[in-house]
């Protein structure tokens, strides 16, 4: 063997060695889904009390919510159903990471806000966006203004110390708006200010806003402005190095997105798959082979999810829009094609 062949055989055993080095982590990344599959069921993230719209108990004891039918859906992409095969675990806010990183949890889904320092101190990964928590303010309609300029001068309450204090100063600030802050530790305490008329405004994350209008003696005497101050992007929390769960979880986001973007609802989803309307929807809903096999789930898994959950449109109007009692627009959180900032990773 010449000194050119030996030095080439040399640098392909090292690149053999890096690769192998790197299977064990590649296998590593199904641990959770083989957990999920033993175990039989998902455990999934609840919350300790009621988040209105997003995760709450309804008077017949049954979960729901926007971030519980995203549970729903992953477990659906799992296991074909949802039902008998998902267990939602009511936790605080706290109690998040840690059951995370123990393993008693399989996902976060509790509108956890994508930030550098949990994401790099915290040991785990973020998935594509799935609600932009836009920030907004809510007035008393007999004030007369319609949007936030027209409030100079005028007090506005909000919790103490939350980066919705934060980023109100710095809207303010740019606005060229002065108003006087009426601050308190806990939220309750905020609300409760602003419905017993110790401040003109609130602000806070509009699926809040659109909960606490409803607390009003009457709602109608209350409205939402306009303007987005901020919007802190929210996903869904898996532990670090384990990216074929997190693709598991962001395809079946964007199943759900895809399928709204297509017009393919919980309502059509069967007359679709008999005749889909483009190679797409061919390969979301299983006709086409292929979708699933990569994931470890069958083919058809998009179609489970649609037929069992629904859309994203499906889940945001029946937790939080026109069929919920909170009527709440989608705005920032409707797809990038009708005005938002909401998008698919492409199902080619």
């Amino acid at each position: 063997m010449t000194k050119i062949s030996q030095r080439l055989a040399g640098i392909l055993c090292g690149c053999a060695f890096v690769v192998a080095a790197a299977l064990p982590s590649f296998a590593a990344d199904s641990n959770t889904l083989a957990q999920v599959k033993k175990r039989g069921a998902l455990n999934c993230t609840g919350h300790n009390g009621s988040y209105l719209g997003l995760a709450e108990v309804d008077d017949k004891g049954n979960w729901k919510g926007l971030d519980i039918d995203l549970c729903r859906a992953v477990a659906t992409a799992v296991f074909g159903t949802w039902e008998g095969h998902l267990n939602i675990i009511p936790i605080s806010w706290a109690q998040r990471w840690p059951l995370l990183q123990s393993g008693e949890i399989d996902a976060v889904i509790k509108s956890s806000g994508w930030t550098a320092s949990r994401d790099t101190e915290l040991g785990v990964q973020f998935s594509n966006v799935y609600v932009f928590a836009s920030q907004k303010i809510m007035v008393r309609k007999e004030l007369g203004a319609t949007s936030v300029k027209d409030l100079d001068g005028g007090s506005l309450c909000v919790p103490a110390g939350t980066s919705t204090e934060k980023s109100l100063a710095d809207y303010m600030k740019r606005s060229g708006v002065e108003m006087e802050f009426v601050v308190s530790e806990k939220t309750e305490e905020s609300q409760a200010a602003y419905l017993s008329g110790r401040c003109d405004a609130y602000g806070e994350w509009d699926v809040q806003l659109a909960v606490l209008r409803l607390k009003a003696d009457n709602p109608d005497d209350h409205m939402i402005l306009p303007e987005t101050f901020a919007a802190e992007p929210t996903s869904m929390v898996v532990r670090e190095n384990d990216d074929r769960w997190l693709d598991l979880l962001n395809l079946t986001l964007s199943t759900m997105l895809t399928a709204e973007e297509a017009g393919v609802t919980q309502a059509n989803v069967d007359e679709m798959k008999a005749n889909p309307p483009s190679p797409r929807v061919a390969k979301m809903l299983g006709v086409t082979p292929g979708f699933g096999a990569p994931l470890g789930l069958s083919d058809d898994f998009g179609y489970n999810v649609i037929k069992r959950v629904g859309n994203y449109a499906d889940i945001w109007e029946r937790n939080l829009g026109r069929q919920s009692p909170y009527k709440l627009e989608r705005g920032t959180n409707a797809l990038w094609q009708n005005g938002g900032v909401l998008w698919p990773i492409l199902l080619d």
